[in-house]
């Protein structure tokens, strides 16, 4: 069987490794149990998480047993890595509700069965037992504030004003490695580029307490050639959850990424042949959109199931090639088909207030059934809803079907 860091390679997903011929060394001669981690601040992962599932869906194909780690313990705290602010404090009620959620989605991405099988674990299940000056004693001795304080994960929020609550993050990620290492024999901690702080601190820890297999890798994040990260829409992150996001919009969302994005997105979030994948290079004009599109299909797909996958792109091909069914666009039904135009723009989600709309409006961003329409006051009549509805449009991308 090939060796996983060769396909993680060749996709582009390595970012920074502990030890690299190490790695390497292990990873052809061992199957071995690896771990994420997913705080679950939230009831859906998002696109952040998606490129982790990834990885461990190609480690478990190469005979690699993940482990999937909910911090419902972690996630009291909330990771401070890249956070301008402190995270909003959640109670237990609303982790564990997020982790039963989350749960079900990672499923579309490991196999929980075969000699490899994953396996869900809470790090609540440690975590919250834990007595605290044990815990300082045995963990808390191992770090230094000073090395602790240099490092990415803290350097933002020095100024202004990191908490020692959020400062006991490294310690409680750490320590969840030795606990994966000491119950399963877990060698490896896997994560984005922005954990590479928390990983490191895991893997020193262990080596301190006289171990030497202990390592971390972690992959590239998705980012815009601004180097923004990929996955933000107007109406927020990218959720992989069809309630917060819908499948039709996540798929425009992959079928308008800028060009240059097109390699590194189908290397790492599709599981497309790779010299399939290296033809993208080349495409130009309208060659680059129909990669878009089996690029937008492919990743819907593997998401959201292969019949929302093909709604979606249908839904796409009826409105901007005047192709095919409207049927499943997505849909705001209205609580008064006599509403402002204004309601009905909040009504679809399109944005969040009254003003926001207004301003819309009065800039000449919104369309009805494909006209402009910058009256503000303007208010829906039954002339608006042909066949039982009306189609709202805002600027090039964004359509909603308003029903009656």
């Amino acid at each position: 069987m090939a060796n996983v860091l060769n396909i993680l390679q060749e996709r582009n997903y390595i970012e920074q490794m502990t030890h690299p011929q190490e790695i390497k060394d292990l990873l052809e001669k061992e199957k071995i149990a690896f771990y994420i981690g997913i705080d679950p601040t939230a009831d859906s992962i998002h696109v952040g998480h998606f490129v982790s599932l990834m990885v461990a869906s190609h480690m478990q194909k190469c005979g690699h047993k993940p482990i999937i780690l909910m911090g419902g313990g972690t996630a009291v705290i909330g990771d401070p890595s890249l956070k301008n602010d402190m995270r909003k404090m959640l109670t237990k009620e609303e982790i564990n509700q997020n982790v039963e959620s989350i749960k079900k989605q990672v499923e579309k991405f490991v196999s929980f069965e075969g000699d490899n099988a994953a396996v869900i674990v809470n790090n609540d299940e440690w975590l919250s037992d834990l007595k605290y000056i044990d815990f300082m004693r045995e963990i808390g001795s191992k770090f230094t504030v000073s090395k602790m304080l240099a490092s990415e994960c803290y350097k933002n929020r020095k100024d202004s004003g990191l908490t020692f609550f959020e400062m006991g993050y490294m310690l409680m990620q750490s320590y969840d490695f030795l606990h994966l290492y000491n119950k399963y024999n877990c060698k490896l901690e896997i994560g984005g580029n922005d954990q590479w702080s928390n990983i490191i601190g895991g893997v020193e820890l262990i080596r301190k307490i006289g171990k030497k297999d202990s390592f971390g890798l972690t992959f590239k994040l998705l980012t815009t050639k601004e180097g923004k990260k990929m996955g933000k829409t107007e109406k927020g992150a990218l959720w992989l959850d069809p309630k917060k996001t819908s499948p039709y919009e996540f798929y425009q969302y992959w079928r308008n990424i800028e060009d240059s994005s097109i390699y590194n997105v189908a290397c790492m979030l599709t599981f497309l042949p790779m010299d399939e994948i290296n033809k993208f290079k080349f495409l130009k004009d309208e060659k680059i959109n129909e990669a878009k599109k089996i690029l937008a299909f492919e990743i819907t797909k593997l998401v959201h199931g292969e019949d929302e996958a093909k709604k979606a792109e249908e839904a796409a091909t009826a409105l901007f090639e005047g192709k095919g069914s409207l049927e499943n666009m997505p849909t705001c039904k209205l609580e008064d088909c006599n509403c402002t135009l204004v309601q009905a723009i909040v009504q679809a989600k399109i944005c969040e207030s009254k003003g926001q709309a207004k301003t819309l409006i009065s800039q000449g961003s919104i369309l009805l059934n494909y006209e402009k329409i910058t009256d503000i006051s303007y208010t829906l009549s039954d002339k608006d809803f042909n066949g039982g509805f009306a189609i709202l449009k805002k600027g090039k991308k964004v359509f909603y079907k308003l029903e009656k």
